[in-house]
């Protein structure tokens, strides 16, 4: 029953550690709103062999005791941290315990395991403000022993008793890879029927049974990535990832030819100085007006002078008409807010329409694209984008109760597996009251 009761109680605790794992993550939303999870950047792995000494307190014989410290200890462990404060770790240990010199003689060994919870009191009580070799570990929990002498009335069989442990590890990084331990462990034990010595039969069976362990040892760290979790720091690896976007940005806003497209747009990146090329072709630019694709859907014909445009009619007001028809816009990059600077001339259209009437009042419909498929995502996306608009036309001088703003999520008219046309429908229009 004993037996029955130690293995019930060490398989729950290690149930219970493994339901608690729990990777840190980091969400990330495209622009359907998609939640892309990342996976912090450190290794979780480590195996930690260590070797000491050992002192058994109580209960022990009249006239038996040991060395202190005595030899001999061992342990191996096998380490998994949740994240960079908090683990568990399984491990197994070995004790001889022998008689000093003017003890009667005895020599009793002693097996254990135990499953312990594990806390970084360096990062927890912030140490790398100071020092990146040094670190604090704490540890405590519980497990299964087995006392074996080699005399008494159990000689020939085992006392098995249940351990309760705790203790603190000094660590030294050596590398990234490596770590010097120094541990020092205290045991409690419950059940615990014969002294160390094995000659005697207790008469508790709570808490009686202590000892302790000194060991020294290393840790080995597992895994890909560069840093352990006892050591990583996420403000650093935050820093690292700021600088890295930073980069990209200031490299994809490059425009080596300096045609005014940037380089990540540009499909023509080697146009003479000066020149702007049409994004397809000059095949594709029917109307062979040298203005590049990725401009002419948002420029149209808004540079045209107003006699040039009296043909579309609508009662002899064809800037009106061409507002209304969608011919300008207000255009946005993948999952973005901000307009695309080359769309500021059709917010400088509307401006320039809503001073020259002053009575009229204009209403921005934001869109985004299908990506993600997230409806709610992306209708708060396109809000969000007419209200950029609108915030820069009442900052220009435009009354806010001339104008209105809607969000009106996906534009699906459009093929949702070309980027091009996509980069299309990620807009703002206009319609004019």
């Amino acid at each position: 029953m004993k037996k029955l009761m130690f293995t019930s109680l060490f398989v729950g605790l290690f149930a219970t550690g493994v339901t608690a794992q729990e990777a840190d993550t980091t969400d990330v939303q495209d622009e359907g709103g998609i939640d892309v999870m990342t996976q912090d950047n450190f290794n979780k792995w480590s195996i930690e062999i260590n070797g000491g000494v050992n002192k058994p307190m109580r209960p022990l014989a009249s006239g038996y005791y040991t060395n202190t410290p005595d030899l001999l200890h061992l342990d191996l462990a096998g380490r998994y941290m949740f994240n960079e404060k908090f683990g568990l770790k399984l491990d197994v240990g070995y004790d001889k315990f022998e008689n000093d010199e003017d003890s009667k003689e005895f020599d009793t060994k002693y097996y254990r395991v135990s499953l312990q919870g594990v806390a970084n009191l360096g990062r927890i009580m912030n140490w790398e403000t100071w020092t990146r070799t040094f670190n604090l570990l704490g540890h405590a929990g519980a497990g299964y022993s087995q006392l074996r002498p080699d005399q008494g009335p159990i000689s020939d069989d085992h006392d098995q008793m249940m351990n309760w442990i705790a203790g603190l590890t000094g660590q030294v990084k050596l590398s990234d890879r490596v770590v010097l331990n120094a541990d020092f462990t205290t045991l409690a034990h419950s059940r615990q029927d014969y002294t160390f010595d094995g000659m005697k039969k207790t008469s508790t069976r709570g808490f009686d049974g202590i000892m302790f362990n000194a060991t020294v040892g290393v840790s080995f760290y597992l895994g890909k990535a560069k840093q352990h979790a006892d050591w990583y720091l996420r403000e650093n690896e935050a820093l690292n990832q700021l600088a890295t976007r930073v980069d990209d940005i200031e490299g994809m806003l490059q425009d080596t030819d300096r045609d005014g497209v940037p380089d990540y747009l540009d499909q023509e990146p080697n146009t003479p100085t000066g020149v702007s090329v049409d994004r397809y072709g000059k095949a594709n630019d029917l109307n062979e007006n040298g203005i590049p694709d990725d401009l002419e859907s948002a420029m149209d014909m808004r540079y045209a002078s107003k006699e040039s445009l009296e043909g579309l009619g609508d009662g002899g007001d064809p800037v009106k008409r061409l507002i209304e028809d969608g011919y300008v816009n207000v255009y946005f990059g993948f999952n973005s807010s901000k307009p695309a600077v080359y769309s500021f001339d059709a917010i400088n259209y509307l401006i320039k329409y809503m001073n020259e009437n002053p009575s009229a009042q204009a209403e921005l419909l934001g869109y985004a694209d299908e990506i993600g498929g997230d409806s709610q995502y992306n209708t708060s996306l396109s809000e969000r984008r007419a209200k950029a608009v609108y915030d820069i036309l009442v900052s220009s001088g435009i009354e806010e109760s001339r104008l209105s703003y809607s969000g009106q999520g996906i534009d699906s008219s459009v093929d949702k597996g070309s980027a091009n046309a996509r980069q299309i429908v990620r807009r703002v229009t206009f319609k004019l009251k």
